[in-house]
């Protein structure tokens, strides 16, 4: 990369890194939407600031924007409770009219300055590496002095109301109770939140500041439940965000901050899809997983059941036979290599360990239809079907606090035998 290239890379980690650590606490508070809505309502803010200074950049600007968003959060609460209408909604009212004022105010007040809602939408962060200033005797993007300044801010924020403001994220009612107003946090949040977004809005726009106050912070949570780590994930993913869009949007000849917005969306998605606990193909293959230990212990049950009665010899046919051929043959082979079964041309039958755990299931099994008969009062044709599904999430303790409850019954209401532990 060369030096603008950098400096363009640098201003999108700067906004990202500082937008997404927000956003790890909107996110937990399950106010994503109001930090999106935040990102437009600050937009008279910023007019109100120009108008009182005369400057598109300054203190007054980044005053004018962190009171607006601390006054959209306060008017959405209060017009929610005032008319009674769904919290939603009265953001949607609030966050819109007051991004149309400031479209209004700048069209009118400031039409001949450069301050466009163009701008503010999309950004030009390919160009801020030609505004620049001169910090130690070295030229250094205006966007990078600012972004890093805020970024500072907010560190030093989370650094002194750490405790607090994860206290409040998760509980909010008991923050309150300890002495830690949770509605002073909440205003708090919502001014970083301002400040962060104006001080993005001319570099980066307000399409990439919502994406990184959302996107880095939800999919770190898909990835960790430590806030620790939340953190420091999203930041990375900023990170990778930043540098991917500018790649993708300089092979693509597109724009850089949109692409940048389009690669933190892949991030999430990629984590969607393989996060190693809540991603879609981690939870389909633990379901998958359940399934089959599910299928295994029904065919143990089923074989112990038949041995008990004396019956003839199983075939691998006849078990499950309301399954696909590829869910038994995956099924009867798993058995096989735990050595619970033993495959004789096309019969089937336990072995020892096999006959163990069989032991087990079905010792659940009839204890809890014993159970149901005692305390549900079920009919006795009514008992196999919860007993069924009971018997695959019972564990050896759990089990034998039950029959220790029901004083160890010898029979099931059927009358058949329930059989021993065999392996305490």
């Amino acid at each position: 990369m060369n030096t603008i290239a950098i400096w363009t890379v640098l201003v999108g980690i700067l906004a990202g890194i500082g937008c997404s650590l927000v956003g790890c606490f909107l996110v937990l508070r399950k106010m994503s939407l109001l930090g999106d809505a935040i990102s437009h309502a600050v937009l008279p803010g910023i007019a109100l600031g120009f108008l009182l200074s005369g400057k598109i950049s300054g203190p007054a600007i980044v005053m004018g924007a962190m009171v607006m968003g601390v006054l959209t959060a306060y008017l959405t609460q209060a017009l929610s409770r005032a008319v009674n209408v769904a919290e939603d909604a009265s953001l949607g009212v609030v966050f819109t009219t007051l991004f149309a004022l400031g479209v209004v105010l700048i069209s009118v007040k400031a039409r001949n300055v450069d301050l466009d809602p163009g701008c503010v939408l999309y950004g030009l962060i390919e160009f801020t590496p030609f505004d620049t200033t001169s910090l130690m005797g070295l030229k250094v993007p205006v966007a990078v002095v600012t972004l890093a300044g805020t970024l500072l801010f907010i560190l030093l924020a989370i650094i002194l109301c750490w405790k607090e403001l994860k206290l409040a994220s998760f509980d909010p009612e008991l923050s309150t109770s300890l002495g830690y107003s949770s509605s002073l946090l909440h205003y708090i949040l919502m001014a970083l939140t301002a400040g962060v977004t104006v001080a993005a809005f001319e570099a980066v726009g307000s399409i990439l500041v919502v994406a990184m106050l959302i996107v880095p912070a939800a999919t770190a949570q898909l990835l960790t439940d430590r806030l620790r780590t939340m953190l420091v994930v999203a930041s990375l993913l900023a990170t990778l965000s930043a540098i991917f869009g500018y790649l993708g949007a300089m092979y693509w000849n597109t724009s850089v901050a949109g692409m940048m917005a389009v690669s933190s969306g892949m991030l999430f998605l990629t984590a969607l899809l393989l996060a190693p606990q809540y991603g879609i193909v981690a939870r389909m293959l633990k379901q998958l997983r359940l399934a089959l230990r599910i299928l295994r212990e029904d065919v143990l049950g089923t074989l112990y059941r038949n041995q008990e009665r004396q019956g003839v010899a199983l075939t691998e046919a006849s078990l499950l036979p309301n399954r696909s051929s590829i869910l038994r043959w995956m099924t009867l082979n798993s058995l096989a290599r735990k050595q619970f079964i033993d495959r004789q041309q096309d019969t089937v039958s336990l072995t020892k360990a096999g006959q163990e755990r069989a032991v087990q299931l079905i010792r659940a099994h009839r204890l809890w239809e014993t159970y149901l008969q005692q305390n549900v009062a079920l009919p006795a044709d009514h008992l196999h079907a919860p007993a069924e599904k009971m018997e695959h999430y019972v564990g050896p303790v759990l089990l034998d606090a039950l029959a220790k409850d029901l004083e160890q019954p010898a029979q099931d209401p059927h009358g058949r035998k329930i059989p021993e532990q065999t392996n305490k």
